[in-house]
């Protein structure tokens, strides 16, 4: 079987310019690539961690070291890793930890529980080496943003789905995510994010939760979903498009369906999700503007789009 890598890198309005369109395009791209290079050299859940973690890594992505602040000025992270064989590993509310995504697989490889939270994960994280510097994850840009933040909550504006719109109105991306098949036919999903603007601390959205932000089921498919974590958690969004699936849906319609069913409970702008089938077929859908998203296969990336209109996959 020929490998094959799909990544998203949030769903929401992107109102970004030309410069960081392009940022936005080379990032996926090169996430792409790490999980085909991964692939050459290991397995499913390898790939998706590895394109992950390069997105995590970019500062493009709210995830990782682009990820946004609490309500208190915090950065706390969730991410979660599964592989085809019903294993899966995640960890929520974690700082200093550069790759989250690594962590997530850390827990799936080395422990025996599925979700590592707060202080216990980043205590995992000093264990495996994964801390990183406070530092790494605060800039500029980002303390501005925070700023604007601040004065819509001092008006009396916040309410989270104001806070989610300004987020993503000031062009700041949302989950990332990453779903593979191997040449053995295995299949893996991995997910991480910094959360939404504002939140509460230690807030937990759906990206660490297996079901929702993600799922992976050898012989039937394997998926990322990113929005409202609220929204996808309430709907089980990744089991559903499984479980449709395996009903004998086709991978696109199931997506759509899911999507469906979440904006009729939720309204629009709340998910955008990515599959992969068994049979390396690759499938996104979303309710929002845009979907950074791309795919690639053997040594190749096979397309990057943003925009609903952009030729997929």
């Amino acid at each position: 079987m020929e490998p094959v890598v799909a990544v998203h890198g949030g769903a929401g309005k992107w109102r970004i310019g030309p410069d960081e369109e392009a940022r936005v395009r080379k990032a996926l791209s090169d996430a792409v690539s790490a999980g085909l290079t991964a692939l050459a050299r290991g397995n499913a859940v390898d790939a998706v961690v590895e394109a992950v973690a390069a997105m995590e890594d970019s500062g493009v992505f709210n995830a990782g070291v682009g990820s946004v602040y609490t309500i208190s000025g915090r950065v706390q992270m969730d991410a979660g890793v599964m592989d085809g064989n019903g294993k899966a590993g995640a960890v929520a509310s974690v700082e200093d930890v550069g790759n989250p995504v690594r962590l997530a697989k850390y827990v799936l490889e080395n422990t025996e529980h599925v979700l590592v939270v707060g202080d216990g994960a980043r205590e995992l994280a000093r264990a495996a080496g994964l801390l990183a510097p406070r530092s790494r994850f605060y800039d500029d840009r980002k303390n501005a943003r925070f700023g604007e933040m601040k004065l819509e909550a001092s008006a009396g504006r916040w309410h989270y789905r104001k806070v989610l719109e300004l987020a993503k109105a000031l062009g700041i991306g949302d989950t990332v995510g990453a779903v593979a098949r191997d040449k053995d036919g295995n299949l893996a999903a991995a997910t991480s994010t910094g959360g939404v603007w504002l939140k509460l601390d230690g807030r937990v959205g759906d990206s660490p939760i297996p079901g929702a932000g993600f799922w992976a089921e050898n012989g039937v498919a394997a998926f990322s979903a990113t929005g409202v974590g609220e929204a996808i958690i309430l709907s089980m969004a990744s089991f559903r498009a499984a479980l449709l699936v395996k009903s004998g849906m086709a991978i696109d319609r199931a997506l759509e369906e899911v999507v469906g069913v979440v904006t009729e409970k939720f309204g629009s702008d709340t998910i955008g999700i990515l599959g992969i089938d068994k049979t390396g077929r690759v499938a996104a859908a979303f309710n929002t503007h845009a979907m950074a998203r791309g795919w690639g296969s053997g040594k190749e990336v096979k397309r990057i789009a943003l925009w609903r209109d952009e030729i997929w996959p």
